[in-house]
């Protein structure tokens, strides 16, 4: 499975789908720059209409390196037929304690 860096990342903003993998009120308090909430039990139903394109760019991610929950999502999204998934493995906690911004809002 592909992994990106956090500063490959960075640099990719704005061109690739970022997916926030804990969702709920963990994605509510904050996630990266324009990223989506999908947690994997909600791949299968939610996938088709958030993610239309499979050949797109997707990166997912979660809390640390310790957390599976991007693996597992980005392993259902390439048994869907999505061709170009990456995990940020280092995950939200290390954006933070980089600096970078994140957003919040309320779960949708």
């Amino acid at each position: 499975m592909n992994i990106i860096t956090r500063d490959e990342l960075n640099a990719a903003l704005g061109s690739v789908t970022v997916v926030d993998t804990l969702g709920g009120d963990y994605y509510a308090q904050q996630h990266l720059p324009g990223a989506i909430s999908l947690v994997e039990s909600e791949v299968a139903e939610r996938a088709a209409a958030l993610l239309p394109d499979k050949d797109a760019p997707i990166i997912t991610y979660c809390t640390n390196p310790s957390c599976s929950n991007s693996k597992a999502v980005a392993a259902r999204l390439t048994a869907l037929g999505y061709t170009d998934v990456r995990r940020y493995v280092e995950g939200i906690q290390d954006w933070v304690e980089a600096g970078l911004p994140v957003e919040s809002k309320a779960a949708v």
